[in-house]
């Protein structure tokens, strides 16, 4: 079920805002366009720099394992600019999938995974206005994968691996889509989906 196909101009239940920023609304299909402030990200520098965490944050709570998924379409305006799928305890520990433009100038599948120090890492380039993003949980694994729009409602096959690790995340955490602007002066960015189903993968690195 499309979680965001709830939302009305008043209210995100069952959803909360995290960082909410000052300007958002639901699209006529069920969607959510977000607007995401200057300078807004979720990033601990491994150089030391000051950690940054106001990107805004739309989610709801999480039991056990799950696959999140999320079709975004940002609005390609600065470098850093994205869309992204996150699983979070705070504000040191979490992991996020993103489309995002990159200081390559390339658009790409990007992902982060955050335990005290930010891991960053780049992932394919793509040409594509838009893309689905997907987080798989088993236990204390991750699986981080990105699918091409087909026409279908939800991929059910198709997904790539961007990324599998182990993060010691509580059972009960929380899942979301994020919108940031970490070096220009604001982005748009559309949602389109977003859903949670609380499952098990057969095969955590096809995500399926």
């Amino acid at each position: 079920m499309n979680l965001l196909s709830r939302i009305t101009h008043r209210s995100t239940t069952p959803l909360t805002w995290e960082h909410e920023p000052k300007t958002w609304e639901p699209t006529p299909e069920g969607g959510l366009r977000v607007a995401a402030p200057a300078n807004s990200d979720a990033f601990r520098d491994p150089t030391g720099a000051t950690p940054v965490d106001s990107a805004p944050f739309l989610w709801l709570p999480v039991e056990g394992d799950f696959v999140a998924r999320a079709l975004v379409r940002p609005t390609f305006q600065s470098t850093y600019d994205s869309g992204c799928l996150m699983v979070r305890h705070n504000d040191g520990l979490w992991a996020k999938i993103c489309y995002e433009r990159t200081d390559f100038g390339t658009e790409a599948i990007v992902s982060v995974v955050t335990d005290g120090i930010s891991d960053d890492a780049n992932g394919v380039d793509l040409t594509v206005p838009e893309v689905w993003l997907q987080i798989a949980r088993v236990g204390g694994c991750f699986g981080l994968h990105y699918a091409l729009p087909d026409g279908q409602a939800v991929p059910t096959t198709g997904w790539h691996m961007v990324r599998y690790f182990g993060l010691d995340l509580p059972a009960s955490t929380r899942v979301g889509i994020v919108a940031q602007c970490p070096s220009g002066p604001g982005s748009t960015i559309v949602f389109r989906h977003f859903s949670v189903e609380q499952r098990t993968v057969a095969n955590l690195r096809a995500g399926v």
